[in-house]
C-alpha cells in the first residue's frame, strides 16, 4: 500500500484541497469550522495511515492485550495532541505560517468530547495516551454519549446546566466499526432446561438494544503503535414503523428509536429517583456487555475455544466499579454462550479481571437495589446470587463461623442490596489504590477484611498524568525552556526531569522560568475574556482550586479565607498584601444542593470584592465558567498557588495536583492522596502542607467527640466570615439564602473545615510573605517541576503492566 508524505507542501495542498471537496470553498471565504475540519482531516490521513499497518500487524499478534473499561474517558481535544505524538507539530506550524492560519483559532473550533468529567475520565485518558506510547496493546471501552454531563452557566450568581451537544459538527475522529455490532439483552425472565445432563440457561422475552461501536485511534508519541477508544452507541434494532408513522401517530412510531438511544443520551443522568437509577444501570451493563462480547470474539478469532487460555491472553480492567458487571457478564458469556461449567468459568474471570478503586468514601460505593437488578438483568441477578453464595461460604470457612457479623459486610448481595465494591474485590486478581495512603487506608479501613483474607490481590500504584499534554502542549515555552537546558530525553524519560533541579540556584534560567509564567499568565487571561469577558492581572499571584465541586474537597475553606482576608483589608488602612487573584473551576452535580449553593456563595463574595475599590486592589475571586479540559490547559501553566484543600484521608489521589506541579505551581495541601507523596519528592521546604493528618480525621470520626461551635467561639475572625454568610453581608435582599452552609458548617462540619481553618489561615501567611522573596519562590516552583516526572502516567502504566497486566 503506498504511503502518503506529510511534508509542509503535501499537508499545506491536502488542507486546501479538503476545503474546495468537501465545502467548495478557499481559505479566503472559508469558516473558522471549515477550516478547522480540513486541518483535522489532513491529521486524520496521517494517523489512518498509521493505524492501518498497525492493524495489519495486530492481526496476526498472538500475545496479551488489556481492554480499559471506564464509565468515561475526559479526552479533550485531540487536534493538538494528535499533531505532537506525530512529531509533526514544527512541519504543521510552518504550513499554517504559510497559509496565515492562526493554530490557536484553528485549535479552538474542535468541540471537546463530552465523554468525561472529572478525575476519573481524565485518568483514564491519560491511561490511554501512555499505554499507546509505551507501545502495550489495549483498547479503551466506554460510551459514546451523545451529550456530555452539560456544559456549565453562570447566570444570576448561580450554576445553570445547559446541553452539551458536543457531537452537533460531528467527530472527525471517530469510526464506525460496523462489523462489530452487537446485542445487549434486558429485562424478559430465565428458562432453566437439563440438556445433555446439565442445566441451561436461557433468557427469554427480554427487550433487546443493539450496540453500535465507533472507535477513536489513540497514536502514541513518537512511535508506531495506534490503539483504540471504542464508544458504544445504543440504538434499537427495529426500524421506524412507517404504518403507525403514515397513519399521524409520529411519536408512537418514533418511540422504540427514542427508548433505546437513551441509553448512550447523556454522561451521569441524575440519579435521585428510580428512573434515572435504572437508566445508570441499563448504561453500565451496556457497553461491558458489548465490550465482553466483543473481547470473546477476538480471543476466538486468534485463539479458539481453548478458554483456560484467557487469563493468559487478556485482561480486563475495570476503573472504579461503574463497569463491574463485567465480572458476571463474563460469567454469563462462558457459561450460557460457551458451555464451560461454574467452576471454570470462575477461575478464569477470577485470572483475567482486575479492579482499581478510586474512593474510600462509603456514600460513593456502588450499590444497586436487587429488585431492580433481579428486574432488569435477570440472569445476571441469578449469577450474582451464586457468587455471593460461594463466597460468603469461603468467608464462612475462613472465619470458621457461618454467623460473624464481617459475613455480611463483605458480602455481594446483603441487605437488599447488590454492592458493586464487594463483588469487584471478591472476583478480581488484583485490587489497585491509586496512591500509598489510599492503598493503606483500602488495606486498614475499606476493605480490610478482604485484605486479611486474600492480601497478595491488593497493591497501590499512584496515579500519573500524561506530561505529553500537561506540559508539552499546554505550555510550549516551558518545554523549550526545559529542552535548551537539559536536552530532549526527558520527553521520552520524564524521570529525567530531575536533572532541572540544580537550575533553580541559575539567576538567568529562574528570569526565564518567570518571563514564561507571565507570558502564561497573559493567554490566560486572554481566554478569560474570550468566555467570559473578563481579565485578570498577570502581576496578581494566582491562586487556583480548580476540581470538582463537593463538601470533601473543601471549596468553602478556601472561601471562607478569601472572606477573612477581605475583612482584614476592609477594617485596616495600614493592611497590605500580595496582590492575588483566586481562580475557581467547580462544576457542581445537578442534584447536589449544598455544591451549588457552595458556587453562589463563591460568586457573591467575588461582587463583593468588586465593590470595594480598596478590596479589589488587592483581591479578585474569578469563578472559571464551565471548567473544562481545555480551559485547564491555559489555566494550570498559568497558576502559582495549587490548592489541594481535600479533609485528609478523603482523596484517594487527586491528578491535578500532579498538573499544576509539573508546570510550576506550588502545593497548598493536606497529606492526603498524592499530595503525600509531592511532599516527599519535593520536601518540606517546597510545599505547603496544613491540617489534620488521616489517621487523626479517623480518630475524631471514630469517637465523635469533635466541635465546631468550639472553634467558633474561640476564632474571632472565622465567626465574622460564617456570621456574613447570613446577616445581609452577601445577600442584603435575602440575608437567609445561604444559611444550609452556615448551619452545615457550625452544626455538622462532617469535612472539618472549620478545625482545619486555623491551620489553613497560618500556611496562607507563608505564601504571602514567601511570594514576595522572588527568589525564594522561584527556586521553590522550579524544584516541583523537576521533581513532577514521577507523576508522569507512563511511570504508572509501566508499574501497572509489572505489577498487573503483563503485556508484552
Amino acid at each position: 500500500m503506498p504511503t502518503t508524505q506529510f511534508d509542509k507542501e503535501s499537508i499545506k495542498k491536502s488542507i486546501q484541497g479538503k476545503l474546495q471537496r468537501y465545502n467548495g470553498r478557499t481559505l479566503a471565504d472559508a469558516t473558522d469550522q471549515q477550516i478547522y475540519y480540513a486541518v483535522a482531516s489532513t491529521v486524520r490521513d496521517q494517523i489512518m495511515q498509521k493505524w492501518v499497518a498497525y492493524r495489519e500487524k495486530d492481526k496476526s499478534y498472538q500475545g496479551k492485550r488489556l481492554y480499559y473499561l471506564s464509565v468515561e474517558f475526559l479526552t479533550g481535544r485531540s487536534l493538538h495532541c494528535n499533531i505532537l505524538n506525530l512529531c509533526s507539530q514544527e512541519v504543521y506550524q510552518q504550513a499554517f505560517e504559510e497559509l496565515g492560519l492562526d493554530w490557536r483559532r484553528v485549535f479552538k473550533e474542535e468541540p471537546e468530547p463530552g465523554l468525561g468529567n472529572g478525575g476519573l475520565g481524565r485518568l483514564a485518558a491519560c491511561f490511554m495516551d501512555s499505554l499507546a506510547s509505551l507501545s502495550l496493546p489495549a483498547m479503551g471501552c466506554t460510551i459514546r454519549y451523545e451529550y456530555g454531563l452539560f456544559r456549565q452557566r453562570i447566570l444570576g450568581g448561580q450554576q445553570v446546566e445547559v446541553p452539551d451537544n458536543w457531537l452537533e459538527n460531528g467527530n472527525v475522529w471517530e469510526v464506525p466499526a460496523m462489523e462489530d455490532v452487537c446485542e445487549v439483552h434486558f429485562g424478559g425472565y430465565v428458562e432453566e432446561t437439563t440438556e445433555n445432563g446439565r442445566m441451561k440457561f436461557t433468557l427469554k422475552d427480554y427487550h433487546t438494544i443493539e450496540a453500535v461501536p465507533y472507535d477513536m485511534p489513540v497514536a502514541g508519541y513518537d512511535c508506531e503503535t495506534v490503539n483504540s477508544l471504542r464508544m458504544w452507541r445504543a440504538r434499537s434494532p427495529k426500524t421506524l414503523d412507517l404504518a403507525t408513522f403514515s397513519s399521524g401517530q409520529y411519536s408512537k412510531a418514533m418511540r422504540e428509536q427514542e427508548l433505546a438511544s437513551v441509553i448512550s443520551k447523556v454522561l451521569y443522568p441524575e440519579d435521585n429517583h428510580y428512573e434515572g437509577k435504572e437508566l445508570r444501570l441499563k448504561q453500565h451493563y451496556f457497553f461491558t456487555s458489548a465490550t465482553l462480547q466483543y473481547a470473546i470474539k477476538d480471543f476466538k478469532r486468534r485463539f479458539g475455544t481453548n478458554f483456560m487460555l484467557l487469563p493468559e491472553k487478556m485482561t480486563v480492567h475495570i476503573n472504579d466499579t461503574h463497569p463491574g458487571l463485567a465480572i458476571p457478564e463474563l460469567m454469563r458469556i462462558l457459561m450460557d454462550e460457551e458451555g464451560l461449567g461454574w467452576e471454570e468459568a470462575s477461575w478464569i474471570v477470577q485470572h483475567t479481571v482486575a479492579y482499581t478503586n478510586h474512593t474510600v468514601m462509603s456514600e460513593a460505593l456502588e450499590r444497586w437495589p436487587e429488585a431492580m437488578m433481579k428486574n432488569l438483568l435477570p440472569r445476571i441477578y441469578m449469577i450474582l446470587q451464586e457468587i455471593n453464595r460461594r463466597v460468603c461460604a469461603r468467608l464462612a470457612d475462613h472465619f470458621q463461623n457461618g454467623a460473624d457479623p464481617r459475613i455480611a459486610q463483605m458480602a455481594v448481595t446483603a441487605y437488599d442490596m447488590v454492592h458493586m465494591a464487594n463483588l469487584c474485590v471478591a472476583m478480581s486478581y488484583s485490587v489497585n489504590g491509586v496512591s500509598q495512603l489510599h492503598g493503606d487506608i483500602l488495606k486498614e479501613d475499606t476493605f480490610h477484611d478482604y485484605y486479611e483474607f486474600t492480601p497478595s490481590k491488593f497493591s497501590a500504584i499512584t496515579n500519573g498524568i500524561t506530561h505529553r499534554r500537561w506540559l508539552m502542549t499546554c505550555n510550549p515555552g516551558l518545554t523549550k525552556l526545559i529542552t535548551d537546558s537539559i536536552g530532549d530525553k526527558w520527553k521520552r524519560e520524564p524521570q529525567l526531569l530531575k536533572e532541572l533541579f540544580p537550575f533553580q540556584n541559575d539567576a538567568a534560567f529562574r528570569a526565564e522560568f518567570e518571563k514564561i509564567k507571565r507570558q502564561n499568565k497573559e493567554v490566560f487571561s486572554n481566554l478569560l475574556m474570550q468566555r467570559q469577558k473578563m481579565t485578570v492581572d498577570p502581576d496578581f499571584l494566582f491562586d487556583v482550586q480548580a476540581k470538582r465541586l463537593h463538601e470533601y474537597k473543601r471549596q468553602l475553606l478556601n472561601a471562607l479565607h478569601i472572606m477573612v482576608l477581605y475583612n482584614r483589608i476592609m477594617d485596616d488602612p495600614n493592611f497590605t498584601m500580595t496582590p492575588r487573584v483566586f481562580i475557581f473551576g467547580a462544576k457542581a452535580s445537578p442534584g447536589y444542593y449544598i455544591a451549588k449553593q457552595i458556587i453562589k456563595l463563591i460568586i457573591a463574595i467575588s461582587k463583593l470584592i468588586d465593590k470595594s475599590p480598596r478590596a479589589k486592589k488587592y483581591l479578585r475571586v474569578i469563578f472559571l465558567e464551565n471548567y473544562d479540559v481545555s480551559s485547564a490547559e491555559a489555566l494550570i501553566p498559568a497558576a502559582d498557588l495549587s490548592e489541594q484543600l481535600s479533609t485528609a484521608g478523603k482523596e484517594a489521589s487527586g491528578t491535578g495536583n500532579m498538573k499544576f506541579m509539573m508546570n510550576g505551581a506550588v502545593t497548598m495541601g493536606t497529606m492526603d492522596g498524592a499530595n503525600v507523596e509531592i511532599h516527599d519528592q519535593v520536601g518540606p521546604d517546597n510545599i505547603y502542607i496544613f491540617g489534620m493528618r488521616a489517621d487523626t480525621v479517623s480518630d475524631l470520626y471514630r469517637e465523635g467527640t469533635y466541635s465546631p461551635m468550639h472553634i467558633y467561639e474561640n476564632n474571632a475572625e472565622l465567626r465574622r466570615a460564617l456570621t456574613q454568610i447570613i446577616d445581609g453581608t452577601l445577600f442584603p435582599d435575602n440575608p437567609a439564602l445561604l444559611q444550609d452552609i452556615y448551619h452545615n458548617l457550625l452544626f455538622n462540619d462532617h469535612y472539618f473545615v472549620l478545625k482545619d481553618f486555623g491551620s489553613y489561615s497560618m500556611a496562607q501567611r507563608r505564601v504571602d510573605a514567601d511570594y514576595q522573596n522572588r527568589e525564594k519562590w522561584l527556586k521553590m516552583a522550579i524544584a516541583n517541576t523537576a521533581c513532577s516526572g514521577v507523576f508522569s502516567s507512563d511511570r504508572t502504566i509501566s508499574e501497572y503492566n509489572e505489577m498487573i497486566w503483563h503485556l508484552k
